[in-house]
């Protein structure tokens, strides 16, 4: 395996940081965004990588519940973020934590206990990555289809209400903005699975290859890995769905969109610059 040095790293920074002038001169105002996101990738990995070297030089499933926890809370939060209308109080962060948890733990558990049959099953070289690759997909598909759900609720607000007063319940008024919020959710990864080998060679393939691994095992673990994560991101995308549709009513059958605000971010984001 080539190892990297931090001018190698800076060498890479350096194509960055010629994107981020590029779209500066052309006025697309994504030039500090660019280079943010660039810093904050390069502060999360490299203390990311310092910590799961300790804790594999520790082998304790403290440390990892540890570092688990503070991947789901952090992933939960970001879910939160990115929704445009997001459920007020705690039911906003608390639905993404609840749906996160069901998906990714319980995908990670099973992989690791039936599947890979490590020895502990919890063994960090095997435990962190697998629930950092499903924490990460499955927050991409809750979140949008989280905000699909939401933004054609509030969009739809007349034609809900219309079909609860012609006597329908609150799962068949809102069937059809769920399984298109479903869909939604669920399009990426497909797309991701479709393209996989063909098109594209994906992420965890390309790393293992490059650290010299056999190209046969790691094809069979890539496959491995995009069936954990489609069920997992099913699973997580359905939870939320279902928990935040049966958020939106009430117990008389009222459609609450009451319960929903509009994030800071997207008012600021939306607001005219002077």
């Amino acid at each position: 395996m080539i190892l990297l040095t931090p001018l190698d790293l800076a060498l890479g920074a350096l194509l960055i940081l010629l994107l981020a002038l590029a779209t500066l001169s052309l006025r697309l105002e994504m030039g500090s965004r660019l280079l943010l996101g660039a810093l904050r990738a390069t502060l999360q990995l490299g203390l990311l990588g310092y910590i799961v070297q300790f804790i594999f030089s520790r082998q304790g499933i403290l440390w990892v519940l540890a570092i688990s926890l503070v991947m789901l809370l952090a992933a939960a939060k970001e879910v939160t973020a990115r929704q445009k209308r997001s459920f007020v109080g705690f039911w906003g962060f608390g639905l993404s934590l609840g749906a996160l948890t069901i998906s990714s733990y319980l995908i990670s558990f099973y992989a690791l206990w039936f599947i890979l049959q490590a020895k502990p099953w919890f063994e960090p070289q095997y435990s962190i990555p697998m629930l950092g690759i499903l924490l990460g997909n499955t927050m991409n598909g809750v979140s949008l289809g989280l905000d699909r759900l939401t933004s054609l609720a509030y969009e739809r607000q007349t034609e809900i209400e219309g079909r609860l007063s012609l006597g329908q319940n609150s799962k068949e008024a809102i069937l059809g903005i769920s399984q298109e919020a479903f869909r939604t959710g669920l399009t990426p990864i497909i797309n991701t699975m479709a393209a996989a080998g063909l098109v594209s060679l994906p992420g965890l393939m390309t790393g293992q290859i490059l650290a010299g691994g056999n190209p046969l095992e790691a094809a069979k673990y890539q496959i491995l890995v995009i069936f954990l994560i489609v069920a997992g991101t099913g699973l997580g995308t359905l939870a939320s769905l279902w928990l935040a549709a049966n958020r939106l009513f009430d117990n008389r059958m009222r459609l609450r969109l009451d319960r929903l605000q509009t994030s800071q971010s997207n008012v600021d984001s939306q607001s005219p610059k002077r």
